[in-house]
C-alpha cells in the first residue's frame, strides 16, 4: 500500500516523500513586493517537504489581492525570490511559486487600480486593505482584446520565477480569484467566447495553462482547483462537467500535476481522479470540518488514488511536519492571532519537536 513516506518522481523532480506543503498566505513581503529573508528562512525550515508550494505571488500590479503578498513581474522581484529559493536547496527542499491573481479580490487601496475581473459583479464580503477590512469594490469587466494578455502575465511570472530558481510554479485556479472567477456562473456573466457555456467558461483557465506551459513546459506547470468551493461568493452550474472538461483540455499539455481541494463530494472527486492521466495532488478537508487534515485523511486519499497530499496549516506551527508524521509525535496548532500580522512571531518561532531523553 501507498505511503506518505514513499518516495515520488514529479516530472524531472525525485520527491523524497509524498507530503506536499500547501499555499497559504503570510503577507509577509517587504514594500514593493519583495521578499525576505525571513521568508528564506520560513521556507527552508520546512524543506523536508517533498515539495513546497508557496504562498500566493501576484503576477502583475492588477493581480495583486492582499496587501503584503509578493510579486513576480520586475527584475526587483527575481532578484529577492533567489535567496529563498537557494535556502530551499542549500536544505535539501524543491518549491514550486504558486501564481495568483486575485482578480475581483482586492480594492484600490492596495493596488492604486479599480480590480478587474470577466463580470461588474464584486466579491461578496470584506477584502483586505492597508486599512484594515474593507467591503469589496465593484470590478471593472475585462474587455475581450484584454483577457489574453491577463493569461499571459500568469506565463510571464512563470518564465520569472524560473529565473529566480523555482522548480516550478502552480497557476492558483481555486478559491475564487480570477480564473475560478472564469469557472463560475454567477461572477462570469460574459456574453463573448469567454463566458456562458462550460467550454467558454474553462477558456481563460486553459489559455493560462497553455500560455505557462509554453513558456516553461509542462512538467513545471501544475494548477489548484476547488470545484464548488463557493469562496468570495462564487458558484458554479454543472460543476462536475466543468471540472471534466477542463481536465481534458489540459491532458494533453504533460502538466506536473492537478491540485485539488476537497471541496465537492467524494463522487466528484474520485470521477475527476478517473479523468485526469497524470499526478494528482489531494488536499483532504478533515471530517469535523475547521480541525486541520491529520495522517488518517492522508492515507484515505491516497487509497482512493491520490499521488500526493497537501497539508496547509498543519505545517505552520510544525516546521518538521514530515518528521512528526512519520513518527505519530503530536501536531501542533497555530496562533490565528498572528495568521497576517508581520513580524516572526507565528511565522519563525514555532520550534521543531523536542525530543526528552
Amino acid at each position: 500500500m501507498t505511503s506518505l513516506f514513499d518516495s515520488y518522481r514529479l516530472g524531472r523532480l525525485a520527491l523524497p516523500n509524498r507530503v506536499v506543503m500547501a499555499p497559504m498566505s503570510r503577507v509577509r513581503a517587504a514594500v514593493g513586493g519583495r521578499a525576505t529573508s525571513a521568508m528564506a528562512t520560513y521556507y527552508a525550515q520546512r524543506a523536508t517537504a517533498g515539495l513546497i508550494v508557496s504562498e500566493g505571488v501576484q503576477p502583475n500590479t492588477v493581480g495583486q489581492s492582499n496587501p503584503g503578498t509578493p510579486g513576480l513581474y520586475t527584475d526587483e522581484h527575481v532578484d529577492s525570490w533567489r535567496p529563498v529559493t537557494a535556502a530551499v536547496h542549500a536544505n535539501g527542499g524543491r518549491i514550486f511559486a504558486q501564481i495568483m491573481h486575485g482578480g475581483r479580490v482586492s480594492h484600490p487601496d492596495t493596488t492604486g487600480l479599480q480590480p478587474v475581473a470577466p463580470s461588474a459583479v464584486p466579491a461578496v464580503g470584506d477584502v483586505f486593505a492597508p486599512t484594515g477590512l474593507l467591503p469589496a469594490p465593484m470590478p471593472r469587466a475585462l474587455d475581450t482584446a484584454e483577457i489574453p494578455g491577463q493569461a499571459e502575465a500568469y506565463a510571464e511570472a512563470a518564465r520569472r520565477a524560473v529565473d529566480a530558481g523555482f522548480d516550478g510554479v502552480e497557476l492558483h485556479g481555486a478559491n475564487g480569484y480570477l480564473i475560478s472567477q472564469f469557472l463560475s456562473s454567477n461572477a462570469n456573466l460574459r456574453t463573448d467566447r469567454y463566458g456562458g457555456s462550460v467550454r467558454n467558461r474553462i477558456r481563460f483557465a486553459a489559455e493560462a495553462v497553455s500560455a505557462t506551459v509554453a513558456a516553461i513546459g509542462g512538467a513545471r506547470t501544475g494548477i489548484r482547483l476547488s470545484p464548488g468551493g463557493g469562496f468570495w461568493g462564487v458558484t458554479e452550474t454543472d460543476t462536475a462537467e466543468l471540472y471534466s472538461a477542463l481536465l481534458n483540455e489540459l491532458a494533453g499539455l504533460d502538466l506536473a500535476y492537478i491540485h485539488l481541494e476537497a471541496t465537492i463530494d467524494d463522487e466528484v472527486l474520485l470521477d475527476l481522479r478517473r479523468a485526469w492521466p497524470g499526478t494528482l495532488i489531494m488536499n483532504p478537508v478533515h471530517p469535523s470540518g475547521p480541525k486541520p487534515a491529520g495522517p488518517a485523511d492522508a492515507e484515505r486519499w491516497l487509497g482512493l488514488g491520490a499521488d500526493l497530499v497537501s497539508f496547509g496549516r498543519a505545517f505552520l506551527a510544525n516546521p518538521d511536519l514530515v518528521e512528526r508524521l512519520r513518527n505519530g509525535l503530536p501536531i501542533e496548532s497555530a496562533d490565528e492571532d498572528t495568521y497576517f500580522q508581520g513580524g516572526d512571531r507565528g511565522y519563525l518561532t514555532y520550534p521543531a519537536y523536542r525530543y526528552t531523553a
